[in-house]
């Protein structure tokens, strides 16, 4: 049987390119197929801002007129270099088991890569290393929660046949809101903010600013991380427009030291319980549906996908208690609105201060995803 590396040119191409998953997972209990139009969305310049400072290419896999896997090749401007090891990535990798396809997939995203001067392929990233990160390789047996990835077994073995190995492994922990900070240091926050500090609740007047402030701690507190690469406030304000109508303000805090924000936690509800039989599909009655589920109804389960604290505050003992104080404000507005668990994703493995705080929150570490690389010949 004939299998062709077919490059995604088309708006017809496109669909087809995000529908490949659907189709492959569609045996999967907990996969859970993503919105097309959002989909869509983020895979197209006009509306993602990554493509402003990122080149990127789409491939389709197909086996005698079947859509049998897919994958992309991209090179962001905004992340580390290395000179002497420059590193391209590849991501949205869906195949069906067989070696061939994964081979095939990564040989073509290779050597594009190769052409424009990488020496090691860093994968995968769905698009960046600011959105869905690596391949799920441990947590099979549970749905994934919104804006992280799931994946078949067979994938992780087939892409290690092709010689890539782990460069990263991150981490999901698994929290239940009947679980509380330990008692120490609950004391200790409960006792209420420091002199000079204002906690307080994500102010809907004010999106576009709050966005923005988000922007500038997040750029300071990750730029230590591992792959870290700065967030754009073009890139934040469309993934602040595309979350509007699902978070809720009682659900987001931000610390000020002395007027200036410090840091601040974003508990999002877990759009994917709501839309988990919607088929991708919004239209006709989906958005109603998913408005339901998420005003009325309600999820049962939260993530929370962005935290963090200013790098000049973080050593400082009222920015150690800074992390508590926003997670115990946060989980009481959750408790009170009828949540029961959330996620804390995704933890660097080797991002000791995080991992504690994940810990010492009762969290579990439910799901693996793992980066990789290779070296490009």
């Amino acid at each position: 049987m004939t299998l062709t590396i077919q490059p995604v040119v088309t708006k017809a191409d496109l669909d087809r390119f995000i529908r490949v998953p659907m189709t492959l997972a569609a045996g999967d209990p907990n996969w859970i197929a993503p919105l097309v139009s959002e989909r869509a969305a983020a895979l197209t310049p006009k509306t993602n801002p990554f493509f402003q400072h990122a080149e990127v290419q789409l491939w389709i896999a197909v086996r005698d007129g079947r859509d049998v896997g897919r994958i992309s090749a991209q090179i962001d401007a905004l992340a580390p270099v290395d000179p002497a090891r420059p590193a391209g990535h590849f991501g949205m990798i869906a195949g069906e088991d067989d070696p061939d396809v994964f081979a095939a997939l990564l040989a073509t995203a290779e050597a594009w890569l190769k052409a424009r001067g990488c020496a090691v392929a860093l994968g995968p990233f769905n698009l960046s290393v600011n959105e869905e990160v690596g391949l799920l390789v441990d947590g099979f047996d549970t749905p994934p929660m919104v804006l992280m990835g799931h994946d078949p077994a067979h994938a992780g073995r087939h892409i290690e046949a092709a010689g890539y190995a782990k460069a990263k492994d991150v981490y999901a922990y698994l929290c239940q809101m009947s679980d509380d900070i330990p008692p120490a240091i609950l004391r200790r926050v409960r006792r209420g903010p420091a002199p000079g500090v204002t906690l307080r609740m994500l102010d809907m007047s004010r999106y576009d600013a709050e966005v923005a402030a988000m922007t500038e701690v997040l750029n300071d507190a990750w730029s230590g991380n591992w792959g870290f690469t700065p967030t754009t406030e073009a890139e934040t304000a469309q993934l602040g427009k595309a979350l509007r109508a699902v978070i809720d303000p009682r659900l987001i805090w931000f610390a000020e030291f002395d007027g200036e924000v410090a840091g601040f936690v974003v508990m999002l509800p877990n759009v994917n319980e709501a839309i988990a039989d919607l088929n991708g599909a919004l239209f006709p009655f989906g958005w109603a549906k998913l408005l339901w589920r998420l005003k009325v109804a309600r999820v049962k389960s939260i993530r929370i996908p962005l935290m963090g604290v200013k790098r000049k505050f973080a050593s400082s003992h009222r920015g150690q208690l800074l992390p508590f104080q926003l997670m115990d404000l946060s989980a009481t507005q959750a408790r009170a609105l009828g949540y029961q668990s959330y996620e804390l994703s995704w933890i660097l493995e080797d991002n000791a201060p995080m991992n504690r705080i994940c810990q010492s929150l009762g969290g579990r570490i439910y799901k693996t995803y793992r980066i990789y690389e290779k070296a490009l010949a």
